[in-house]
């Protein structure tokens, strides 16, 4: 069946490919002997916190549009129509929340490692605990980003399986092990610009082919493939407004908010508002990537019609059905499949090398170093380096591991989901709820994994128990997902009765696992948290809870929002153990040279600036506005020393 049409490469394309790989090593070699050569942890980790908004912005997008969904979203829209589309509308919420919520937070912490802050808030089990969750989710994730665009594209061109997988793998260990978070960023922008360049190719080819923009949307009309608003509100429902747009919110900030991926990287930027502003740049160029994506499904539909290659038998699975596609319309245009297979790749490496370098950037911040307070910054920034080096070749075992287990490629892409609410619930629960306590944060997070993997392997038991049912389109199963959506689809029968009970439990669209998940962290840690003893208002770290509740609920007398939330400036602690916490944090910023730098003392000075311009704008109520905690810190850091 699969040699039926397997379609090969030419030279060309080879060479296209190739050159792909080379570009991206040499910008990693270009990072790692130039500039500050990646001497220091700052440099390595943090690129100096010295990054513009473009670059930061496009390495944002680059990190979560993976291969997966660059060859899901089309199979996706081709199979089901645009209902999908109406994910854009999440974006902006998705991305607003974490520019002005979570960014100033974390910005204003001086953090290298988001775990960091839970040991701020909470303690450092709380951290612990947070840093092996998301260890856990990585590592599964990235061998699994590396091998599926392998395996698809093995199976239409006979491209070298393993050949692929060991050219990505090595090239990107490389260039992140040696060039850092700046050699990562900047091949992600070179990725971002290869990503578009592959997918523009295909729409305006095929498009061309198949008579035209305006008669793609007429066979697409015809086809009913193009979807109205569906207002519908179950939540069992795959696709709806509701679940795209409301549930995707969710799933954006699990991703743009607390994800140490991405949250790196708005640290490494020059100061917090080219942080906000990079938030910013990347909603249309999220909503361009939506719409390419859509638009070749489009056209993928006006090509095949309803007899799609999969039906046929000429492949096996959605994704590599898009392949095919790709394919079929450059047959006679040597060098354009190559162009679109290095956009493909390019969506791997992006992902995995932001995944190498967090990786390593958490394990040495939330694992060794606080261990190891004395360690030599030079040593610090090997280690960091043997790190990125050791997790590129797990990454590699794991793809490895991916092959053997086949079937349980799906699995693994649902773990990623599972695991990206509960820790948004985590990051939530301190930030929101000044009265969470720890006990609360670790009890709550254990709840939410649980509730996670229960529905996760519920629903993935549920669906393989009911697959000999006969079915209107088994073939249709969308492996479709982001670098987050967790792959939970519900097999589409004639008629089907609503599931009840647990099964309906199960059959949750998995669009609202992140919301579900999340939420039951914080409503566990919240209950746990007024049981052992809420924390009080003057045991909490400054500037480690942003007062959302104070603004929402300012029709409340004084007193009794007092009484509710913090109302009033964030004062010094009182409890040695905070004071403790921030002097920690300034030894470790004395320890490992770095920060205070004469040029980092200088980019203070700025941001502390840009930080009172800010709060002069703020309409906030001064006395719960986020900058005065930061300057409550400042006192504290300095009463500490």
């Amino acid at each position: 069946m699969g040699e039926v049409v397997q379609m090969h490469f030419t030279t060309v394309d080879y060479v296209i490919f190739a050159l792909l790989l080379v570009a991206s090593a040499g910008i990693g070699l270009f990072y790692a002997f130039s500039g500050g050569r990646q001497r220091t942890t700052q440099e390595f980790l943090m690129a100096d916190r010295s990054m513009s908004c473009l670059p930061v912005s496009l390495s944002l997008l680059a990190t979560f549009q993976s291969a997966v969904a660059i060859l899901g979203a089309p199979s996706e829209v081709y199979t089901f129509g645009t209902q999908y589309w109406f994910l854009g509308c999440s974006y902006f919420l998705g991305l607003l929340i974490p520019a002005h919520v979570f960014i100033p937070v974390f910005y204003r912490l001086r953090l290298s490692s988001t775990y960091e802050y839970l040991e701020l808030r909470f303690n450092k089990t709380v951290r612990i605990c947070g840093t092996v969750t998301f260890i856990f989710q990585m590592v599964i994730y990235m061998g699994v980003v590396l091998y599926a665009p392998a395996l698809a594209l093995n199976a239409v061109t006979g491209f070298d399986l393993w050949g692929a997988v060991l050219a990505m793998g090595l090239v990107c260990t490389l260039y992140t092990a040696l060039g850092g978070l700046k050699a990562v960023i900047w091949t992600d922008v070179f990725q971002t610009i290869v990503m578009f360049a592959g997918q523009l190719a295909v729409i305006v080819v095929g498009a061309s082919q198949a008579g035209g923009m305006a008669e793609v949307w007429r066979k697409a009309m015809n086809g009913s493939r193009i979807a109205g608003l569906d207002l519908n509100p179950d939540p069992l429902e795959r696709h709806t407004f509701w679940t795209l747009g409301v549930g995707g919110v969710f799933l954006m900030l699990a991703l743009y908010g607390v994800n140490q991926a991405q949250v790196q990287r708005y640290l490494s930027s020059r100061t917090e508002k080219e942080a906000v502003m990079s938030c910013y740049v990347v909603f249309p160029c999220q909503q361009i990537v939506l719409c390419l994506g859509c638009l070749m499904g489009l056209v993928m539909f006006a090509r095949y019609g309803e007899d799609s290659p999969l039906d046929k038998g000429y492949v096996k699975t959605n994704d590599q059905m898009v392949l095919y596609f790709v394919m079929d319309v450059f047959k006679d245009l040597p060098g354009l499949a190559g162009l679109f297979v290095a956009c493909l790749f390019s969506g791997a490496l992006s992902t995995i090398s932001s995944a190498f370098n967090s990786l390593a950037t958490v394990t040495m911040e939330d694992l060794i170093k606080p261990h190891f307070p004395n360690m030599t910054d030079a040593k610090a920034t090997l280690l960091s380096k043997g790190l990125a080096l050791v997790y590129g070749l797990v990454c590699l075992a794991m793809a490895y591991l991916a092959s053997i287990m086949g079937s349980v490629l799906q699995a693994a892409f649902s773990i990623f989901g599972m695991v990206g609410g509960p820790l948004l619930g985590l990051f939530c629960l301190g930030m929101f709820f000044p009265w969470a306590n720890s006990t609360g944060a670790v009890v709550g997070l254990a709840a939410g994994l649980a509730m996670a993997f229960w529905i996760g392997i519920g629903s993935f038991v549920m669906r393989m128990s009911s697959i000999p049912v006969p079915t209107l389109n088994t073939t249709a199963l969308p492996l479709f997902d982001n670098m987050t959506t967790t792959v939970m689809t519900t097999l589409v029968t004639t008629a089907k009765p609503r599931p009840s009970g647990v099964e309906a439990l199960y059959s949750l669209s998995y669009m609202w696992y992140s919301a579900h998940n999340s939420t039951t962290v914080v409503v566990v840690g919240l209950i746990v948290s007024f049981l052992t003893g809420p924390m009080k208002e003057k045991d909490l770290t400054p500037g480690t809870v942003y007062p959302v509740l104070g603004t929402l609920l300012f029709f409340l007398p004084e007193r009794y929002r007092e009484k509710l939330c913090c109302v009033t400036p964030l004062s010094t602690p009182h409890k040695p153990k905070e004071v403790d916490t921030q002097s920690y944090q300034m030894a470790k910023k004395q320890d490992n040279g770095a920060a205070y730098c004469k040029e980092d003392t200088v980019t203070e000075d700025k941001e502390m600036e840009s930080d009172r311009a800010q709060t002069d704008e703020e309409e906030l109520d001064t006395r719960i506005a986020l900058p005065s905690c930061h300057l409550a810190a400042h006192s504290v850091q300095e009463t500490a020393l």
